[in-house]
């Protein structure tokens, strides 16, 4: 890894981070463990879980590393990854594959193995919230689910995927506790059926806000025991100024741009150690949090541009610190990466409405140029009123090829926020996390639940429901292709698959929310999102502001260009008959040149501004938006979709045979809204119209990946096409854009010769990662992607 940062204690820090192998700690798993063991049966749910926090933060081995002036980490170390057993208790088999495998493991001694055995697994044993979802699920989500119908993303994970607001930068947790006890106060148990289960709540939050000022107060004492020590005198003032922040902080509300940080950490630390909800917590848009610190401490004569960058650039590197906790299985399949997807928000507009770059937006992009980390993932929010040059600021970076910042367009977020029912004001306090997906930030719960995999319930209609790939009836009875007589009863027969397998995934969906709902609570959590508190109920309950269940859709450009083959070939054109089509698919196009010749080269692909195609493209979002789109949750919620893969498109490929439109066996489908692979001929401008005729305010996040030559976005010319490109693109109401700049060369050579790569980075969907950390499929579909010119 090349050694980069503004300084050589940015360079040492950042070295650590990044050599250091990820590893299993089972400290947080052991003392859980041994807190439920002792304790079962004396607390409610809210309090126990809240009590584990405590115990945790009361007892977890500390870090603070030399060099340091942001100090946390979720485990004993950089890189270490706790495990959650009360929601996903890893088998030894699993932790030895987790040690074993080329990609995304993590090491794993033969301590962790025997305390696992010995312990963990005995006492967990049937209580996970894994096993007890999956003991709920019918048959047929189960072989659905097996089939790669669908992911389901608390298999192994808690609900979260959330940003914090305003309040976490204004408050400390002794404001929080009090308004907790303003709210107990309150309680009506003459007329409030709710009111014991609201106070058991209200306790497990003030317990949790206890929780994170002893872990404060131990960062105070330990930095003043390592200032007592130091010889060097920089550093002895500096360890003195960690204890004296950790006095202030998290207990009461930050008073300095250095405590801001470290407020935001300490709390980053509790709710992503609270209950794994990987998607992890962001803190929203950093920049103008940050802004009144730095404007009152430079004023001040206390932080200057350097020592602002330089604090970044720390906590930087404590995002680097925190892998993605492990997942094994349909769950790693769908997100095969170490990233925890905290996603920086810079730039946009503020509250009132006006532009929102300031001065620490520009050091935000110059600390994401310096570090090139794929943690955090940093994107830029570009309105209307956002000066041109941020914007030209951001192509700059993203031009170096390394796939940050992303791009999204504020004026299209606050109106996806306003169609799904949110104030202006709030809507204007939002934005995007994790991959694209958007929510009110510190206000809305809004959890993704897991991909539906939409060319596999097309490819099923072909079959009466059949499955090719498992051999098994999967869906309805529909009818088989071949009898279809007209596009118009294929299409019927799709809609009645889409609800179908939508249905089944929404009931299970209804069941797991109602088990993480009253056996695994997330108090933390619900202290910092809005009207919980106020409420008296968890955020996994229903108790914020605002409520939101995503499943995201896979597969557009796929599904599209299938259906376009079929309707334009077999029906309009009649060039050849649906069996004849079918017995090509089923013999992988072998032998079948003429036919894979049409439906690949010769039929109306989506991506090319070709309104045959692309017609049929809203036909398909307007179906699996109006299947999902407003159905409530049993807490309360209602249901909205996005469009985005992850690495889930690859798996959804690889369960997948040959489809209609020449895509060959087991090959990834389409990522995001982007197009199929190579079927984008007509340029870029091309595909953002294409992907604008799609109703983006209607979601709640769209992804498109494009991918240039370094050559082609070369010079003032290139930047210029690139801003053009994509203030075009958010003038027609896209939500969001990226981009790969490498040659397909440098890709190949890097797939070839890993060790002479080890730094090259690039945009796999909506976040980045190292190319030689992604396996041969992905690595693969990304060389395959079209590289585009603007010429």
């Amino acid at each position: 890894m090349a050694d980069r940062g503004m300084n050589e204690r940015i360079r040492r820090l950042r070295r650590i981070s990044t050599t250091t192998p990820a590893h299993i700690d089972l400290e947080r798993a052991k003392i859980e463990t041994d807190f439920y063991r002792e304790n079962e049966g004396k607390y409610s749910t809210p309090v126990m879980r809240a009590m584990v926090l405590k115990e945790y933060f009361s007892r977890k081995t500390l870090y603070l590393g030399d060099d340091e002036l942001i100090v946390g980490e979720k485990g004993k170390d950089p890189q270490a990854s706790p495990t959650f057993p009360e929601i996903c208790t890893h088998t030894v088999e699993d932790m030895k594959i987790m040690d074993a495998r080329d990609l995304v493991s993590f090491k794993v001694t033969d301590e962790d193995i025997a305390l696992q055995e010995k312990e963990i697994i005995p006492f967990w044993k049937g209580k996970s919230t894994r096993e007890k979802l999956l003991a709920r699920m019918t048959d047929e989500w189960k072989t659905a689910y097996a089939a790669g119908m669908f992911t389901e993303f608390m298999e192994q994970r808690g609900p979260g995927h959330t940003c914090g607001g305003d309040r976490i930068w204004t408050h400390g947790y002794l404001d929080y506790k009090q308004e907790i006890q303003d709210a107990i106060d309150r309680l009506d148990y003459m007329n409030d059926p709710e009111a014991l289960d609201k106070f058991e709540e209200l306790t497990a939050m003030s317990i949790d806000c206890d929780a994170i000022c002893i872990l404060g107060e131990r960062y105070h004492k330990l930095a003043l025991e390592k200032a007592a020590e130091e010889k060097d005198p920089q550093r002895k003032k500096e360890l003195e100024q960690i204890a004296a922040n950790c006095a202030v902080v998290p207990a009461h509300k930050p008073q300095t741009y250095w405590q801001a940080l470290q407020a935001y950490w300490f709390t980053h630390l509790a709710v992503t150690t609270e209950l794994n909800p990987w998607d992890a917590f962001s803190p929203g848009r950093l920049d103008q949090h940050l802004f009144p610190f730095y404007e009152a401490d430079t004023e001040a004569g206390i932080l200057d541009d350097e020592h602002a960058l330089e604090l970044l650039e720390c906590l930087w590197v404590k995002f680097y610190n925190q892998p993605a906790p492990v997942k094994v299985g349909v769950t790693l399949k769908e997100s095969g990466t170490y990233t925890d997807f905290a996603n920086i928000n810079t730039g946009g507009i503020t509250p009132e409405g006006k532009n929102g770059v300031n001065a620490v937006s520009y050091l935000i992009l110059d600390c994401m140029d310096e570090m090139q980390l794929v943690q955090p993932n940093s994107n830029v929010q570009i309105s209307k009123k956002t000066p041109q040059k941020f914007l030209k600021r951001a192509c700059e970076i993203s031009r170096k090829g390394w796939g940050q910042p992303a791009f999204y367009n504020t004026d299209e977020l606050v109106q996806e926020l306003m169609n799904a029912g949110k104030t202006v004001d709030d809507a204007r306090c939002g934005g995007s996390s994790g991959c694209v997906e958007t929510g009110c930030w510190g206000k809305e719960a809004y959890i993704l639940t897991g991909y539906l995999n939409i060319p596999k319930i097309f490819q099923l209609t072909l079959y009466d429901g059949y499955d090719t790939c498992t051999e098994q009836q999967l869906g309805l009875h529909t009818g088989n292709a071949q009898d279809f007589q007209t596009f118009e009863e294929l299409w019927n027969a799709f809609e009645k698959q889409m609800k179908y397998f939508v249905d089944m995934k929404i009931r299970g969906n209804n069941v797991i929310e109602k088990i993480f709902a009253e056996e695994l609570p997330a108090p933390f959590l619900s202290i910092v999102t809005d009207d919980c508190i106020q409420n008296g109920k968890d955020y996994n309950a229903g108790g914020a502001r605002y409520n939101t269940r995503y499943i995201q859709g896979v597969g557009i450009g796929t599904v599209t260009d299938c259906a376009a083959a079929i309707k334009y070939n077999v029906f309009d054109q009649k060039k050849f008959t649906m069996a004849e089509l079918l017995k090509a698919m089923e013999a992988d196009f072998q032998g079948f040149d003429d036919i894979y010749s049409m439906v690949h080269d010769k039929s109306p692909k989506y991506g090319n501004d070709d309104d045959y195609a692309d017609d049929i493209m809203k036909e398909i979002f307007d179906l699996y938006h109006d299947t999902i789109t407003g159905r409530p949750t049993v807490c309360g919620g209602t249901y909205h979709i996005d469009m985005l893969p992850t690495t889930c498109h690859v798996y959804f490929g690889d369960v997948i045979l040959a489809t209609p439109n020449g895509r060959k066996a087991h090959k990834p489908v389409s990522e995001g809204i982007s197009p199929e692979k190579s079927a984008d001929v007509n340029g870029p401008t091309a595909v953002i119209k294409s992907c604008a005729k799609m109703d983006h305010i209607a979601t709640g996040g769209t992804l498109l990946n494009q991918k240039f030559t370094p050559g082609v976005v070369a010079g003032e010319a290139g930047l210029d096409n690139m801003a053009n490109l994509i203030r075009s693109y958010f003038a027609m109401d896209g939500h969001h854009i990226q981009f790969n700049v490498v040659d397909r060369q440098t890709l190949l050579d890097a797939q070839a010769h890993p060790e002479e790569y080890q730094d090259l980075i690039v945009r796999v969907a909506g976040y980045s990662d190292y190319f030689k950390n992604l396996d041969k499929q992905l690595q693969d579909e990304i060389i395959e992607r079209t590289e585009q010119s603007f010429e």
